[in-house]
C-alpha cells in the first residue's frame, strides 16, 4: 500500500500500523481509530466518521494486500465500538467490507472477519435486523467453513444473533422467508444444521409467526431430515414435531391444501434400502393423518395422491409397522370423506345452470378437467410443479372429489403384479365404498374396471376374491347401472326375472333377504357370461375356486338369480365338455352348500309356477351332465322321470367318469341332503319309480362299495302290505297330498324334457366321436 497517499482524518503511524504483519501493532492502531471516532461522535461530525469508515473498507479491507485487510477489519470494529448505539446509522458501510472478508482464501483472514462482525453487531444489538438476511447469508457460508477456528468464530456470531432476533419483536419474517426458502435445500451438513437450528429458534419464539410460512419450507425440512448426520435428523425431528404441535393447536389457520402435495411426495419412498427414507415417509404419514383429521373434505382433492402413497404401506411387514398403522389410518379417515355428496355435483350444477339461463348438460362429463386442482398421482411428481388448492368461501370450502384420479390409481394397483395383497384388499374396499358412495359416476368407469376385476377372481388369496366378489356384486345389482336391457347383445337374450337382494341396511347380505327389485341391472348378465369364459379359460380356477366363488355369489346375489342365470348360460354353450363338467360343479353346489339351503327347499316341492319354472331351466342345462340330471329330478321328487332318465342310459356311453359320477350320487343319497327321499322310500305304494329308480342305478354300478352301500339300502325296503297305516284318514291324506303335488306338476312337459335329454347327449357323442377320430388321426400320422 502507498503509504504516501493521504489517508486524513487517519494519521500515517495509524496507516501504518493498519498495515503491519504484527497484530499487536494493528490493535494499537485500532485503539487510535477508536479514540478518533470517538472525538467526531462528540462534535457531530457524521462526514468525517463516514469518511473514515470509507476509507477502513475501501482502502483496507478490500485491499489486495492480506495485512491491509486484517488492519481495515480490525479498524472498522473500532468504529463500532466508539459509535456505541450510534453504530445503527452506519451499520450498511460497516457491514458490508466485513461480509465481503468471508470469502477470502486466507482462514486467519476470515475469521478476523468473523470476528470484526461480531463486535459490530454486539455493540448494535437490534440495530442489525434491518441487515438480517445479510449477516444470515453470510453465516449460512462460514457454517461449512473447513476451518475450525473459523466456524467456532461464526458459531459465536451466530449465539449473538439468535439472541438478539429472540429478544426483539421486530424481526422481519416476511422478507427472511425468501432467503430461508433458497437456503434450506443447501446439501451440505453443516449448512442443514445451522438452516434447522434457526427454524427452531424461530418457531420457538411467540412473536414470529412461522407457521404461516410453513408450506414454503416444509418440502426443504423433509429434505434435511434425510440427512445422515444423526444429531441433524433429530434436531429436524424435534421441529418438526413443535411445528405438528402448533396445528394441532390452531388448526382453523394453517394452509392444508398448500402442504397436501409436499406430505404426497414424502410419504413415497424412492429408495427403500436408504434407512433415512423410513424416517421420512413415517413423518409424512403422520402428519397426513393428522392433516386428514383436521381439514377434513378440504384433503379430498388430493385423494388420489394420497392413495398413491399411502396404498402400497398398507403391505409392509412388521419392520415397518409404524409406517403401516399411519398408513392404514389415513386410508381409513380419506374413506369417511367421500359420502353421497359427492355424487350429486352434477346435478347440482345443472340445476344452477338452470337457474341463471346457461344451456343445461345433456349428457354427464365423463372425465372432470384436473387442470383446475392438484393430482399427485403421477408417477414422477415435481416440487415445482404444485399447484394450491384455494377454497372459494372461508366458511365451507368448495372441495370437489378427484374420482377420476382416484379411480386410475386403484386400477393402475390391480394391474400391477407387485402389488401387495393388503394393498389390493384395500384397492378393493375403495371400489366397493364408492359404488356404495358415489354409483352414479362410478359407473362412467365400470366398462374399464370390469375386465380388471374378474381377472382378480385369479388371485391366490381368499380374503381378495372375497372383497373382489362384492365389488362386483355391487355393480351388478346396483340401481345406478340399470340400462335397456335390449341395447346390449349379450343381454337382448336374457328375459329371466332376476331378483335383487334386499339393501336396506348398510351391509345387508342376501343370505335370506327376499327379492325386493323386479329385475337386476344390465351388468348382472355380463358378469355371469364373462365369469364363466374365464372358468372355461381356466381351469384350475373352476377346480381350486369355482364353488367358492359360486357360493359367496350365491350369498351376494340370491342363489336363484345365480343358477337361473348360469343354466341359461351353459344352455348355448359351444364347449360342451366344459358344459358338463360346469354342470356338474353347479349340481354338487347345489345338494351340498349351506348357502342354498332356500334355494333347494324351493326346488323341493315345485309348488309354485316359478319354482317349476327353475326346474325346467336348470333341467335343460343339466342335461349336459346325465347323472346330474337324475341327481336334480330325485332333489325335486321327479322320481318318474329320473327312472325314465335312468332307463335311457343304457344308450349312452358308459366311462370310468360315468360311473365314478353314479358312485358320488350314491354316496350323496347316503347324505343328509336326502333325508326325505330316505324315507319316502316308506311310502313303498306311492314311490314305486323312486325304488325304480334307484334299482336302476344299482344295475349301473359294478360290484362295488358304492353297490354294496346302495344294494344294502334297497333291502332295507318294507313290504307294502306290512306299511298298511292303522289310522286310513292320515293314509288318505298323504295319498291327497302326492295327489295334489303331481297336480302341480302338470305345469311340466316331461316328454318335451327327455327329448332335450336325447339332443344333448346326441351332441356329446358326436363331439366325442369327433375328438376320438382326431385322435386317432394323430396317431397314425405319428405311426406314419
Amino acid at each position: 500500500m502507498n503509504t504516501e497517499k493521504d489517508f486524513s482524518p487517519l494519521t500515517p503511524n495509524i496507516v501504518r500500523a493498519l498495515n503491519d504483519k504484527l497484530y499487536e501493532k494493528r490493535k494499537v492502531a485500532a485503539l487510535e481509530i477508536e479514540k478518533l471516532v470517538r472525538e467526531f461522535v462528540a462534535q457531530n461530525n457524521s462526514t468525517q466518521i463516514r469518511h473514515v469508515i470509507q476509507i477502513l473498507a475501501s482502502e483496507f479491507a478490500l485491499s489486495q494486500h492480506p495485512h491491509s485487510r486484517k488492519g481495515g477489519l480490525i479498524g472498522l470494529a473500532a468504529c463500532s465500538i466508539a459509535l456505541g448505539k450510534d453504530s445503527g446509522l452506519y451499520l450498511k458501510e460497516l457491514i458490508e467490507p466485513v461480509l465481503t472478508c468471508f470469502n477470502d482464501s486466507d482462514s486467519r483472514l476470515r475469521y478476523y472477519a468473523c470476528e470484526a462482525l461480531y463486535n459490530i453487531v454486539k455493540v448494535a444489538r437490534g440495530a442489525v435486523l434491518p441487515h438480517f438476511n445479510l449477516l444470515f447469508d453470510g453465516l449460512s457460508k462460514l457454517a461449512a467453513d473447513p476451518d475450525p477456528n473459523v466456524k467456532s468464530g461464526s458459531e459465536l456470531l451466530d449465539r449473538l444473533l439468535k439472541d438478539i432476533v429472540t429478544e426483539s419483536n421486530k424481526f422481519d419474517l416476511v422478507a427472511f422467508v425468501p432467503l430461508l426458502r433458497e437456503r434450506i435445500y443447501s446439501n451440505n451438513q453443516y449448512a442443514r444444521q445451522f438452516i434447522i437450528s434457526w427454524i427452531h429458534v424461530l418457531e420457538s419464539v411467540p412473536d414470529i409467526h412461522l407457521l404461516d410460512y410453513l408450506p414454503e419450507i416444509l418440502d426443504g425440512l423433509f429434505q434435511i431430515l434425510g440427512d445422515n448426520s444423526k444429531e441433524i435428523r433429530r434436531t429436524c425431528e424435534v421441529v418438526l414435531g413443535e411445528f405438528l404441535k402448533e396445528i394441532k393447536k390452531n388448526p382453523s389457520t394453517v394452509k392444508y391444501a398448500e402442504m397436501a402435495n409436499i406430505l404426497v411426495i414424502h410419504c413415497q419412498v424412492a429408495d427403500e434400502s436408504k434407512l433415512t427414507n423410513d424416517l421420512i415417509q413415517l413423518t409424512a404419514m403422520t402428519w397426513m393423518r393428522e392433516f386428514i383429521t383436521l381439514a377434513g373434505r378440504v384433503m379430498l382433492p388430493y385423494s388420489s395422491g394420497i392413495l398413491t402413497a399411502v396404498l402400497p404401506c398398507l403391505s409392509y411387514d412388521d419392520r415397518k409397522k409404524n409406517t403401516k398403522e399411519a398408513a392404514s389410518s389415513c386410508n381409513h379417515s380419506l374413506m369417511k370423506l367421500v359420502t353421497p355428496e359427492d355424487d350429486d355435483d352434477d346435478e347440482e350444477e345443472e340445476v344452477k345452470s338452470e337457474g341463471t339461463g346457461s344451456p343445461t348438460r345433456e349428457e354427464p362429463k365423463v372425465q372432470s378437467d384436473g387442470n383446475d386442482m392438484l393430482n399427485a398421482s403421477q408417477e414422477s411428481v415435481g416440487f415445482s410443479n404444485i399447484s394450491f388448492f384455494t377454497p372459494a368461501s372461508t366458511e365451507r370450502p368448495q372441495v370437489t372429489l378427484d374420482l377420476d384420479g382416484i379411480v386410475q390409481v386403484l386400477d393402475r394397483h390391480l394391474h400391477d403384479s407387485s402389488t401387495g395383497m393388503m394393498t389390493r384388499i384395500a384397492v378393493l374396499k375403495w371400489l366397493y365404498h364408492l359404488y356404495i358412495k358415489t354409483p352414479r359416476k362410478m359407473f362412467r368407469h365400470t366398462d374399464s374396471l370390469f375386465p380388471m376385476l374378474l381377472k382378480t377372481l385369479s388371485d391366490e388369496s381368499d380374503e381378495v376374491i372375497l372383497k373382489d366378489l362384492e365389488v362386483l356384486a355391487e355393480i351388478a345389482s346396483s340401481p345406478a347401472g340399470q340400462t335397456d336391457l335390449t341395447g346390449s347383445c349379450d343381454a337382448a337374450s336374457f328375459k329371466l326375472e332376476l331378483k335383487v337382494p334386499d339393501k336396506s341396511g348398510p351391509h345387508a347380505k342376501a343370505t335370506d333377504s327376499s327379492p325386493s327389485t323386479p329385475s337386476m341391472n344390465s351388468y348382472f348378465y355380463k358378469f355371469m357370461i364373462n365369469l364363466l369364459k374365464r372358468f372355461s379359460l381356466e381351469r384350475k380356477l373352476l377346480e381350486n375356486r369355482g364353488a367358492f366363488i359360486i357360493r359367496q355369489l350365491c350369498l351376494l346375489l340370491h342363489a336363484e338369480n345365480i343358477f337361473h342365470s348360469m343354466a341359461d348360460i351353459l344352455l348355448k354353450e359351444e364347449d360342451l365338455k366344459f358344459a358338463s363338467t360346469m354342470v356338474q360343479t353347479l349340481n354338487t353346489i347345489l345338494l351340498t352348500s349351506a348357502e342354498l339351503f332356500q334355494l333347494r327347499n324351493q326346488l323341493k316341492d315345485l309348488r309354485t309356477t316359478e319354482s317349476c319354472a327353475l326346474f325346467c331351466c336348470l333341467y335343460r342345462s343339466w342335461c349336459h351332465n346325465p347323472v346330474a340330471t337324475v341327481s336334480l329330478c330325485f332333489l325335486t321328487q321327479n322320481y318318474k322321470h329320473a327312472y325314465d332318465l335312468i332307463q335311457k342310459f343304457g344308450d349312452l356311453e358308459v366311462t370310468v367318469d360315468f360311473l365314478m359320477e353314479v358312485d358320488k350320487l350314491v354316496q350323496l343319497i347316503e347324505s343328509p341332503i336326502y333325508t326325505y327321499l330316505r324315507l319316502q322310500l316308506l311310502d313303498v305304494e306311492n314311490n314305486p319309480y323312486l325304488i325304480k329308480a334307484l334299482y336302476g342305478l344299482l344295475m349301473l354300478l359294478p360290484q362295488s362299495q358304492a353297490f354294496q352301500l346302495l344294494s344294502h339300502r334297497l333291502r332295507c325296503v318294507p313290504n307294502p302290505e306290512l306299511m298298511r297305516t292303522v289310522d286310513e284318514s292320515k293314509y288318505m291324506d298323504s295319498k291327497k297330498q302326492v295327489a295334489s303335488r303331481r297336480a302341480s306338476q302338470i305345469l311340466i312337459d316331461y316328454s318335451e324334457l327327455l327329448q332335450h335329454f336325447d339332443r344333448v347327449q346326441s351332441k356329446h357323442l358326436e363331439v366325442r366321436h369327433q375328438r376320438s377320430g382326431r385322435a386317432n388321426e394323430h396317431s397314425d400320422r405319428k405311426m406314419i
